[in-house]
Protein backbone atom coordinates (compact mmCIF):
# COMPACT_ATOMS: atom_id res chain seq x y z
CA UNK A 1 0.00 0.00 0.00
CA UNK A 2 1.36 3.42 -0.93
CA UNK A 3 2.01 5.93 1.82
CA UNK A 4 -0.62 8.67 2.14
CA UNK A 5 0.85 12.11 2.81
CA UNK A 6 -0.43 15.64 2.88
CA UNK A 7 0.24 18.51 0.51
CA UNK A 8 2.40 21.60 0.83
CA UNK A 9 0.81 24.58 -0.92
CA UNK A 10 2.91 27.66 -1.71
CA UNK A 11 0.49 30.56 -2.07
CA UNK A 12 1.29 33.86 -3.74
CA UNK A 13 -0.05 36.95 -1.99
CA UNK A 14 -0.55 40.51 -3.30
CA UNK A 15 2.55 42.70 -3.49
CA UNK A 16 0.43 45.81 -2.98
CA UNK A 17 -3.12 45.88 -4.30
CA UNK A 18 -5.33 43.39 -2.43
CA UNK A 19 -7.48 43.06 -5.56
CA UNK A 20 -4.58 41.14 -7.13
CA UNK A 21 -5.08 38.21 -4.73
CA UNK A 22 -5.33 34.96 -6.70
CA UNK A 23 -8.90 33.61 -6.80
CA UNK A 24 -7.80 30.34 -5.15
CA UNK A 25 -6.05 32.05 -2.25
CA UNK A 26 -9.16 32.54 -0.10
CA UNK A 27 -10.29 28.95 -0.62
CA UNK A 28 -6.87 27.55 0.27
CA UNK A 29 -6.64 29.71 3.41
CA UNK A 30 -10.00 28.39 4.59
CA UNK A 31 -9.17 24.79 3.66
CA UNK A 32 -5.66 24.41 5.11
CA UNK A 33 -5.05 22.32 8.23
CA UNK A 34 -2.02 24.51 9.01
CA UNK A 35 -1.23 28.00 7.72
CA UNK A 36 2.46 28.88 8.05
CA UNK A 37 2.83 32.65 7.73
CA UNK A 38 5.90 34.86 7.63
CA UNK A 39 4.04 37.38 9.79
CA UNK A 40 0.85 36.24 11.51
CA UNK A 41 -0.30 39.85 11.94
CA UNK A 42 -0.03 40.43 8.21
CA UNK A 43 -1.96 37.20 7.70
CA UNK A 44 -4.80 38.50 9.86
CA UNK A 45 -4.90 41.67 7.78
CA UNK A 46 -5.00 39.60 4.59
CA UNK A 47 -7.86 37.40 5.77
CA UNK A 48 -9.84 40.46 6.90
CA UNK A 49 -9.36 42.06 3.50
CA UNK A 50 -10.52 38.86 1.79
CA UNK A 51 -13.51 38.55 4.15
CA UNK A 52 -12.62 35.04 5.31
CA UNK A 53 -11.52 33.14 8.42
CA UNK A 54 -8.88 30.45 8.70
CA UNK A 55 -10.03 27.26 10.43
CA UNK A 56 -6.65 25.55 10.59
CA UNK A 57 -3.82 26.13 13.03
CA UNK A 58 -1.77 29.26 12.32
CA UNK A 59 1.99 29.20 12.98
CA UNK A 60 4.75 31.66 12.26
CA UNK A 61 7.38 30.72 9.69
CA UNK A 62 10.05 33.37 9.15
CA UNK A 63 13.80 33.63 8.73
CA UNK A 64 14.45 33.42 12.47
CA UNK A 65 12.61 30.13 13.06
CA UNK A 66 12.62 28.59 9.58
CA UNK A 67 15.22 25.93 10.37
CA UNK A 68 13.63 24.93 13.67
CA UNK A 69 10.04 24.87 12.42
CA UNK A 70 10.63 22.99 9.17
CA UNK A 71 10.85 19.48 10.77
CA UNK A 72 7.57 20.12 12.63
CA UNK A 73 5.78 21.06 9.42
CA UNK A 74 7.28 18.13 7.50
CA UNK A 75 6.04 15.80 10.23
CA UNK A 76 2.54 17.25 9.88
CA UNK A 77 2.73 16.85 6.10
CA UNK A 78 3.89 13.24 6.46
CA UNK A 79 0.84 12.67 8.66
CA UNK A 80 -1.53 13.85 5.95
CA UNK A 81 -1.95 17.57 6.74
CA UNK A 82 -2.50 20.23 4.10
CA UNK A 83 -0.01 22.99 4.91
CA UNK A 84 -0.36 26.40 3.28
CA UNK A 85 2.71 28.65 3.23
CA UNK A 86 2.32 32.41 2.73
CA UNK A 87 4.81 35.24 3.03
CA UNK A 88 4.25 38.97 3.45
CA UNK A 89 4.06 39.56 -0.30
CA UNK A 90 4.67 37.63 -3.49
CA UNK A 91 5.66 33.98 -3.86
CA UNK A 92 7.16 32.03 -0.95
CA UNK A 93 10.74 30.87 -1.46
CA UNK A 94 11.64 33.78 -3.80
CA UNK A 95 13.88 35.85 -1.49
CA UNK A 96 11.41 34.84 1.26
CA UNK A 97 11.05 31.86 3.61
CA UNK A 98 10.07 28.61 1.93
CA UNK A 99 13.07 27.01 0.24
CA UNK A 100 14.01 24.84 3.25
CA UNK A 101 10.47 23.56 3.64
CA UNK A 102 10.09 22.79 -0.07
CA UNK A 103 13.44 20.96 -0.15
CA UNK A 104 12.55 18.94 2.96
CA UNK A 105 9.11 18.05 1.58
CA UNK A 106 10.58 16.95 -1.75
CA UNK A 107 13.13 14.83 0.10
CA UNK A 108 10.26 13.03 1.85
CA UNK A 109 8.36 12.56 -1.44
CA UNK A 110 5.56 14.87 -0.24
CA UNK A 111 3.45 16.63 -2.85
CA UNK A 112 4.24 20.31 -3.35
CA UNK A 113 1.97 22.58 -5.36
CA UNK A 114 1.37 26.32 -5.72
CA UNK A 115 -1.27 28.99 -5.98
CA UNK A 116 0.41 31.30 -8.51
CA UNK A 117 0.24 34.96 -7.61
CA UNK A 118 1.76 38.40 -8.04
CA UNK A 119 5.54 38.65 -8.46
CA UNK A 120 7.61 41.79 -8.04
CA UNK A 121 10.29 40.25 -10.26
CA UNK A 122 8.03 39.68 -13.26
CA UNK A 123 6.06 42.89 -12.75
CA UNK A 124 9.23 45.00 -12.67
CA UNK A 125 10.62 43.23 -15.73
CA UNK A 126 7.46 43.88 -17.69
CA UNK A 127 7.41 47.57 -16.74
CA UNK A 128 11.14 48.24 -17.14
CA UNK A 129 11.21 48.66 -20.90
CA UNK A 130 14.34 46.48 -20.98
CA UNK A 131 14.72 43.12 -22.79
CA UNK A 132 12.77 40.36 -21.02
CA UNK A 133 13.44 37.37 -23.28
CA UNK A 134 16.35 36.31 -21.05
CA UNK A 135 16.87 37.43 -17.47
CA UNK A 136 18.33 36.34 -14.14
CA UNK A 137 17.16 37.18 -10.63
CA UNK A 138 19.95 38.14 -8.22
CA UNK A 139 17.86 38.82 -5.09
CA UNK A 140 19.32 41.19 -2.48
CA UNK A 141 22.95 42.30 -2.74
CA UNK A 142 25.24 42.06 0.32
CA UNK A 143 25.02 45.00 2.72
CA UNK A 144 28.78 45.52 3.04
CA UNK A 145 30.26 47.72 0.30
CA UNK A 146 33.17 45.43 -0.57
CA UNK A 147 31.02 42.32 -0.78
CA UNK A 148 28.43 44.20 -2.82
CA UNK A 149 31.05 45.28 -5.37
CA UNK A 150 32.40 41.74 -5.55
CA UNK A 151 28.94 40.31 -6.27
CA UNK A 152 28.33 42.90 -8.99
CA UNK A 153 31.69 42.21 -10.60
CA UNK A 154 30.75 38.54 -10.89
CA UNK A 155 27.99 39.49 -13.35
CA UNK A 156 29.61 42.51 -14.99
CA UNK A 157 29.65 40.74 -18.38
CA UNK A 158 26.28 38.99 -17.98
CA UNK A 159 24.24 39.64 -21.13
CA UNK A 160 20.87 38.74 -19.64
CA UNK A 161 18.76 41.41 -17.96
CA UNK A 162 19.43 41.49 -14.20
CA UNK A 163 16.79 41.89 -11.48
CA UNK A 164 17.55 42.87 -7.88
CA UNK A 165 15.60 43.61 -4.70
CA UNK A 166 16.94 46.45 -2.54
CA UNK A 167 16.07 48.26 0.67
CA UNK A 168 15.22 51.95 0.10
CA UNK A 169 17.91 53.23 2.48
CA UNK A 170 20.62 51.37 0.53
CA UNK A 171 19.38 52.19 -2.96
CA UNK A 172 21.71 55.16 -3.57
CA UNK A 173 24.80 53.16 -2.60
CA UNK A 174 23.70 50.20 -4.69
CA UNK A 175 23.03 52.27 -7.82
CA UNK A 176 26.38 54.04 -7.40
CA UNK A 177 28.12 50.65 -7.14
CA UNK A 178 26.27 49.42 -10.21
CA UNK A 179 27.32 52.53 -12.16
CA UNK A 180 30.93 51.90 -11.11
CA UNK A 181 30.95 48.24 -12.13
CA UNK A 182 28.52 48.13 -15.07
CA UNK A 183 29.19 51.63 -16.39
CA UNK A 184 27.28 54.86 -15.80
CA UNK A 185 25.54 54.61 -19.19
CA UNK A 186 24.09 51.11 -18.67
CA UNK A 187 20.28 51.38 -18.80
CA UNK A 188 18.21 50.46 -15.76
CA UNK A 189 14.82 50.93 -14.13
CA UNK A 190 14.00 51.48 -10.47
CA UNK A 191 10.51 50.16 -9.74
CA UNK A 192 9.01 51.46 -6.52
CA UNK A 193 5.79 50.53 -4.68
CA UNK A 194 4.57 48.28 -7.48
CA UNK A 195 0.74 48.01 -7.72
CA UNK A 196 0.37 50.46 -4.81
CA UNK A 197 -1.02 54.00 -4.75
CA UNK A 198 2.37 55.67 -5.24
CA UNK A 199 3.75 53.27 -7.83
CA UNK A 200 6.69 54.75 -9.73
CA UNK A 201 9.04 53.44 -12.40
CA UNK A 202 12.13 55.58 -12.92
CA UNK A 203 14.09 54.67 -16.06
CA UNK A 204 17.48 55.91 -17.23
CA UNK A 205 21.25 55.35 -17.21
CA UNK A 206 22.66 54.04 -13.94
CA UNK A 207 24.68 57.21 -13.38
CA UNK A 208 21.56 59.40 -13.56
CA UNK A 209 19.56 57.03 -11.36
CA UNK A 210 22.33 57.05 -8.75
CA UNK A 211 22.20 60.86 -8.62
CA UNK A 212 18.40 60.80 -8.33
CA UNK A 213 18.50 58.31 -5.45
CA UNK A 214 20.80 60.51 -3.36
CA UNK A 215 17.78 62.53 -2.21
CA UNK A 216 16.26 59.42 -0.66
CA UNK A 217 13.66 56.97 -1.92
CA UNK A 218 10.87 55.27 0.00
CA UNK A 219 8.96 52.04 -0.44
CA UNK A 220 9.55 48.54 -1.74
CA UNK A 221 12.23 48.60 -4.45
CA UNK A 222 13.00 46.36 -7.42
CA UNK A 223 15.90 47.29 -9.71
CA UNK A 224 16.12 46.02 -13.29
CA UNK A 225 19.44 46.43 -15.13
CA UNK A 226 20.17 45.95 -18.80
CA UNK A 227 22.56 43.13 -19.63
CA UNK A 228 26.07 43.76 -20.89
CA UNK A 229 26.26 44.73 -24.57
CA UNK A 230 27.48 42.22 -27.13
CA UNK A 231 30.65 44.01 -28.15
CA UNK A 232 32.79 42.67 -30.97
CA UNK A 233 36.60 42.55 -30.98
CA UNK A 234 36.91 45.87 -32.84
CA UNK A 235 34.86 47.64 -30.15
CA UNK A 236 37.02 46.55 -27.24
CA UNK A 237 39.68 49.15 -26.67
CA UNK A 238 42.63 48.67 -24.34
CA UNK A 239 40.83 50.27 -21.40
CA UNK A 240 37.90 47.86 -21.75
CA UNK A 241 40.23 44.87 -21.99
CA UNK A 242 41.97 45.94 -18.79
CA UNK A 243 38.62 46.49 -17.06
CA UNK A 244 37.50 42.96 -17.92
CA UNK A 245 40.74 41.47 -16.62
CA UNK A 246 40.36 43.46 -13.39
CA UNK A 247 36.78 42.26 -12.91
CA UNK A 248 37.85 38.64 -13.27
CA UNK A 249 40.81 39.08 -10.93
CA UNK A 250 38.64 40.66 -8.26
CA UNK A 251 36.25 37.71 -8.61
CA UNK A 252 39.14 35.39 -7.69
CA UNK A 253 40.82 34.42 -10.97
CA UNK A 254 44.59 34.50 -11.36
CA UNK A 255 45.84 37.16 -13.78
CA UNK A 256 47.11 34.65 -16.31
CA UNK A 257 43.75 32.86 -16.47
CA UNK A 258 41.88 36.19 -16.54
CA UNK A 259 43.93 37.41 -19.52
CA UNK A 260 43.34 34.15 -21.38
CA UNK A 261 39.58 34.30 -20.74
CA UNK A 262 39.28 37.93 -21.85
CA UNK A 263 41.31 37.22 -24.97
CA UNK A 264 38.98 34.32 -25.82
CA UNK A 265 35.89 36.49 -25.24
CA UNK A 266 37.25 39.26 -27.46
CA UNK A 267 38.64 36.99 -30.15
CA UNK A 268 42.11 38.50 -29.70
CA UNK A 269 45.59 37.05 -29.18
CA UNK A 270 46.48 36.69 -25.49
CA UNK A 271 49.57 38.81 -26.13
CA UNK A 272 47.42 41.80 -27.07
CA UNK A 273 45.46 41.64 -23.82
CA UNK A 274 48.69 41.06 -21.86
CA UNK A 275 50.26 44.16 -23.44
CA UNK A 276 47.20 46.25 -22.51
CA UNK A 277 47.46 45.08 -18.88
CA UNK A 278 51.18 45.85 -18.72
CA UNK A 279 50.63 49.31 -20.22
CA UNK A 280 47.94 50.04 -17.66
CA UNK A 281 50.19 48.86 -14.85
CA UNK A 282 52.99 51.13 -16.05
CA UNK A 283 50.58 54.06 -16.30
CA UNK A 284 49.47 53.44 -12.71
CA UNK A 285 53.07 53.39 -11.57
CA UNK A 286 53.86 56.69 -13.30
CA UNK A 287 51.77 58.75 -10.92
CA UNK A 288 48.54 58.96 -8.92
CA UNK A 289 45.34 59.07 -10.96
CA UNK A 290 47.15 58.56 -14.29
CA UNK A 291 46.21 54.93 -14.87
CA UNK A 292 43.02 52.95 -14.94
CA UNK A 293 44.50 49.48 -14.89
CA UNK A 294 45.96 47.00 -12.46
CA UNK A 295 48.42 47.01 -9.61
Amino acid sequence: MSRVTGTLVLAGTPIGDIADAPPRLAAELERADIVAAEDTRRLRGLTRALGIHTTGRVVSYFEGNESARTPELVEALAGGARVLLVTDAGMPSVSDPGYRLVAAAVEQDIKVTAVPGPSAVLTALALSGLPVDRFCFEGFLPRKAGERLGRLREVADERRTLVYFEAPHRLDDTLAAMAEVFGAERRAAVCRELTKTYEEVRRGPLGELAEWAKDGVRGEITVVVEGAPETGPAELDAEELVRRVRVREEAGERRKEAIAAVAAEAGLPKREVFDAVVAAKNADASGPGKGKGLT
